[in-house]
């Protein structure tokens, strides 16, 4: 054999064995791809539905319900075109129907109460994360501009109110146990916090509230709290755990910077 002959069949060899490499490195790369897509659609998908399930239902307006659901449609229709063994069309059937149930108005909603610090800081966590999906869903063209502010803004709402709540239990425990300086302080800071959202109509009206009970509790110190205090106070209270049922002022709200 010719010397040329049999470097052109050397060279033939090493080409070939190039060749299958570079292919076996190519489908071992977009093998990887492929699980890292999954896994991140897989995570999108349970991150929307664990702040569907998990935050507390009187947080929850339609809107945000069914953004939540947009991104799970949005994880399940990319899972569907990489063939996994997930059960997709199952999910899209239960996402249908409960997309109707949340525009008809008859999904289940279940209350939570803030009542303790770790509750309260459980629950900040999950808003947090909402925020940053809320941010990555406009920032892929997933939500209009003005849906993102909106929600946004109601969500960073949502963080203050979730500290109000746990003062606001706390104010109450201090009147029942009649530790009247404690609870004064309680309101004050549920005040304060609520303050925060000062361009939120629903947080300014709890701000005068919190400011009329803290005046009548100043009236009270150094007193015994009578069976009619206690009554009055249980009424205002009752008036702040129903102020989010009430949907008409987010309609009113000017999301506008």
């Amino acid at each position: 054999m010719e010397t040329s002959t049999l470097v052109l069949l050397l060279a033939a060899v090493v080409a070939i064995a190039i060749t299958v490499v570079t292919i076996s490195h190519l489908r071992e790369k977009a093998r990887i791809q492929r699980i890292h897509r999954i896994a991140m659609l897989e995570k999108s998908y349970k991150l929307a539905n664990r702040l569907l399930t998990e935050l507390p239902g009187q947080y929850l307006t339609s809107d945000l319900k069914l953004v939540l659901i947009k991104q799970m449609e949005h994880s399940c229709n990319g899972l569907a075109t990489l063939n996994t063994a997930l059960p997709i069309d199952q999910r899209r059937d239960a996402l249908g129907q409960l997309k109707l149930q949340i525009r008809d108005g008859a999904d289940e909603t279940v209350q939570m109460r803030i009542d303790s610090p770790q509750k309260a800081t459980a629950v900040k966590d999950l808003l947090q994360s909402l925020f940053a999906l809320l941010e990555t869903m406009h920032k892929a063209g997933r939500l209009d501009a003005a849906t993102a502010r909106k929600n946004l803004k109601y969500v960073l709402f949502l963080v203050h109110k979730t500290h109000t709540d746990l003062h606001v239990f706390q104010a109450r425990d201090c009147v029942r146990q009649n530790e009247i300086r404690k609870a004064i302080h309680a309101y004050h800071l549920a005040s304060t916090e609520m303050g925060k959202s000062a361009d939120n109509p629903v947080a300014m009206k709890a701000v005068k509230s919190f400011r009329t009970r803290i005046k009548e509790l100043e009236a009270l110190t150094g007193t015994e709290t009578d069976s009619a205090s206690l009554d009055a106070h249980r009424k205002q209270d009752k008036e702040w755990d129903t102020l989010l049922k009430d949907d008409s002022w987010k309609k009113k709200t000017n999301y506008d910077d």
